[in-house]
């Protein structure tokens, strides 16, 4: 999914009339937070997997 200028500059201009430029800066935090979260909860579950495939010593 290659995005270029074009596509980027118009989703940020319709973000900015749905949402207000005093709006955004704390979307964008809420999004950056959640996708750690969910990385982090990723990284645990393949872990888990690994530990549960991995033969006995």
């Amino acid at each position: 999914m290659n995005l270029g200028f074009g596509e980027i500059a118009l989703i940020v201009f319709v973000a900015l009339l749905l949402f207000g430029p005093k709006k955004l800066p704390e979307l964008g935090k809420a999004a950056g937070k959640t996708l750690k979260e969910f990385k982090n909860a990723t990284k645990g579950i393949m872990e888990e997997d690994q530990k549960e495939k991995a033969p006995p010593k």
